[in-house]
């Protein structure tokens, strides 16, 4: 391992002992609702149109005042879903996030954007987006369940990136074992397409993926992803890996801006549609990873004083990780990708990229 690396690596590893006694808020995701206009065959939540709308808006509002009262307007508040505009009250809370004075962005799916709706996201104060595309349109239509979503998406990004009024367009791709095969195709997609960001992130063995095993990464996929984006940023091109999984010596900080650390619970919280208090909205939901519930715990009460589980290393948790040699700088990799009832890594990327 070079040795800049080894250095910033050591670093970090110094820093995150330190983060987990001494956790900050940076990151608040709220999820409004889990209805999707979608049926996404690899949604980590398993939205759609039947699955719960969220909570009365005054709720989510008390969190934020909450937030606001203890930390000041410092987090970024990230709003999701399902798909966030289904949300009867989106515009209603978001902007309260606004004259409350906090910065915010959101994931959508895209396909509700109309003109109207993207000029009423920037008179909302909205700074960051990102839209779903997860291939060519036939394909982005079969996973998602939506006919035509493709094209609605675009025209969707289309009126957000015409409306010239937020920081950051970001396009995000979920990579499986398929649709892997087109990815120069929807490269040539987004260079025509005047976004900010081209965001990649591998299938999770998580939701409704696990119906698909077919479509999970091999090993070779893997491989061939980072290879892809190692060699559009040596381009000077805005594509990057997501936030996912230690990637060893070779592409840590190679395929993207920064060397892998999970923020769940250290920078990152998050409320779920339900009320329940956990940390990045990705992680499976169990009676161990929820720490409470916004209906009757105050937030910042449980933020400080729980989250035991998300300020230990999970590699502390299994044997075979506690022993490994890279245990230091993976520190068990992503918490949304724990088998937490056998504490274990569902996704390891040791032996497939180092």
């Amino acid at each position: 391992m070079s040795s800049i690396k080894l250095l910033n690596l050591e670093t970090l590893a110094e820093y995150h002992r330190n983060l987990c006694k001494h956790p900050e808020l940076r990151e608040m995701f709220f999820e409004l609702t889990l209805k999707c206009n979608e049926n996404c065959f690899h949604c980590g939540s398993s939205c759609g149109a039947d699955r719960p709308g969220g909570l009365p808006v005054e709720e989510y509002k008390k969190v934020l005042d909450e937030i606001k009262a203890k930390y000041g307007t410092r987090p970024y508040i990230a709003i999701t879903g399902g798909e966030p505009l289904m949300y009867p009250d989106f515009f209603e809370f978001t902007e309260y996030v606004r004259d409350s004075g906090f910065n915010w962005g959101m994931t959508s799916n895209g396909t509700l954007i109309t003109k109207e709706v993207a000029h009423r996201l920037a008179e909302a104060g909205m700074k960051t987006i990102s839209v779903s595309i997860d291939g060519i349109p036939e394909t982005h239509d079969r996973y998602r369940g939506f006919p035509g979503g493709y094209k609605k998406a675009m025209e969707g990004i289309q009126n957000l990136i015409d409306e010239d009024a937020f920081g950051s367009i970001m396009i995000t791709t979920v990579v499986n074992h398929e649709n892997i095969n087109e990815l120069d195709a929807l490269f040539e997609m987004v260079d025509n397409t005047d976004i900010n960001e081209w965001r990649l992130t591998g299938i999770e063995p998580i939701g409704r993926a696990l119906d698909h095993e077919n479509l999970l990464l091999t090993p070779e996929d893997n491989i061939r992803l980072m290879e892809f984006i190692k060699e559009k940023r040596a381009l000077k091109l805005p594509v990057t890996y997501s936030c996912c999984h230690y990637l060893g010596e070779k592409y840590e900080a190679e395929v993207r801006d920064w060397y892998f650390l999970c923020n769940a619970g250290v920078y990152v919280a998050g409320v779920t549609s339900n009320g329940d208090i956990s940390a990045c909205l990705d992680i499976p939901r169990s009676e161990r990873t929820i720490q409470g519930n916004i209906l009757k715990d105050s937030f910042t009460d449980v933020w400080e004083n729980r989250f035991e589980l998300f300020r230990t290393p999970l590699s502390e948790l299994n044997e075979k990780c506690k022993e490994c040699a890279q245990a230091k700088f993976c520190r068990g990799g992503s918490y949304h990708s724990w088998d937490f009832e056998n504490d274990r890594p569902l996704v390891c990327m040791k032996e497939v990229l180092f």
